[in-house]
């Protein structure tokens, strides 16, 4: 079982360090960074995703490193067949374990009894809170036992995300290292990569999304259609981030 999060474990780069890694790995191709970070924490690093094309191409890449990488995911309950159906797929291609983090049944049982089954719908409040039991605190203890993690964020996602660097302090997860390799690629050159080394895709790509993330909350897109339109459709105003890679400000949103 993964230690409690310790909010001020010392990390082992300081800031001024992430400042030149993050500089040094900006113009550099993501294995480098991924080879490092390899390196440098070992099994105290590890790569967390959702197995959408972004996780996967770093999963490729990280495996090929090192085939005993550790790959976390979250598992909210709420995900379509197809995707556990691939995620039991990757395992058997790769030979790999994957540690997979639910939530905390007592919270969601509590949540469930007083909000309902589909509460999201109802507001940006439960929304907020219904990630946070089924995603977001899964992954805080998830990554409570690392020094250091691999997301599949880039910078063309979302406007939130404009500003994320190839490496970065972590402040929503006790300061530990964030690596972020794909950072400056496109959705082009993740598929490119993908078709290149046979990499497996979830599915429901084919289908038409974009963004996979659980049943009730994505659904297919339209041709022209922003990316992440498919996320919280209902949503118009609200940005689409579960709070796992940021904080948001959702009192505004409600202003």
């Amino acid at each position: 079982m993964a230690e409690p999060l310790t909010l001020d474990r010392r990390t082992t780069l300081d800031d001024l360090e992430i400042a030149v890694f993050a500089a040094e790995f900006e113009a550099r191709a993501p294995q480098e960074a991924l080879r490092w970070a390899i390196g440098r924490f070992g099994s105290r690093l590890a790569l967390a995703t959702s197995f959408q094309a972004d996780g996967m191409a770093l999963l490729d890449m990280a495996y090929r490193i090192d085939p005993r990488i550790r790959v976390i995911t979250v598992d909210s309950g709420r995900l379509r067949q197809e995707t556990y159906d691939f995620i039991d797929q990757v395992r058997d291609r790769y030979g790999i374990a994957i540690e997979v983090y639910s939530p905390q049944a007592a919270e969601l049982e509590t949540f469930v009894g007083q909000h309902g089954t589909n509460p999201f719908y109802r507001s940006i409040d439960l929304r907020v809170r219904c990630c946070e039991i089924r995603k977001v605190s899964p992954l805080t203890r998830a990554l409570s036992g690392v020094d250091a993690w691999i997301a599949g964020q880039r910078r063309d996602h979302l406007a939130s995300r404009r500003g994320i660097q190839v490496v970065e302090r972590d402040e929503l997860h006790g300061g530990i290292v964030k690596l972020n390799p794909l950072a400056a690629w496109t959705d082009d050159r993740v598929w490119d990569y993908l078709r290149a080394h046979d990499v497996p895709s979830n599915p429901l790509y084919d289908q038409g999304f974009t963004s996979i993330g659980c049943a009730p909350c994505t659904r297919p897109t339209a041709p022209g259609d922003d990316p992440r339109a498919g996320r919280w459709w209902w949503e118009q105003q609200a940005t689409k981030e579960c709070g796992i890679h940021c904080r948001i400000d959702w009192s505004a949103l409600r202003a």
